[in-house]
């Protein structure tokens, strides 16, 4: 019984992750097309960041168990987390008015 409540309770913490990156990317508009396109954005963007990071340290951790290799699960883990704090300080940046011009009255 063990192994299957923590295979559950794995696959529920993975859920979760996936989710909580896709919040962290969300990009709120008035309309629900925008936001949609805007939230599509930010991921393509922050994408190849994200994948290039993930894929030295998993390489690195590759390196440092002596050439296992890291489950695939781990790995998008690893991006899903990666990529929270990538949507976070782009979030940060957009909605702190980043690269927007000011407006002159």
């Amino acid at each position: 019984m063990k192994p299957v409540e923590g295979k559950k309770k794995n696959s529920l913490s993975f859920y979760v992750i996936a989710v909580v990156y896709m919040l962290f990317n969300l990009r709120l508009a008035s309309d629900p097309l925008t936001s949609f396109l805007a939230t599509g954005k930010q991921i393509l963007l922050t994408a190849p960041y994200v994948i290039g990071i993930t894929i030295f340290i998993v390489s690195v951790i590759q390196h440092a168990s002596g050439g296992e290799k890291v489950p695939w699960n781990s790995r998008l883990r690893l991006f899903f987390t990666i990529g929270i704090f990538a949507g976070l300080a782009y979030g940060l940046y957009d909605y702190a008015g980043g690269g927007v011009p000011p407006q002159l009255p």
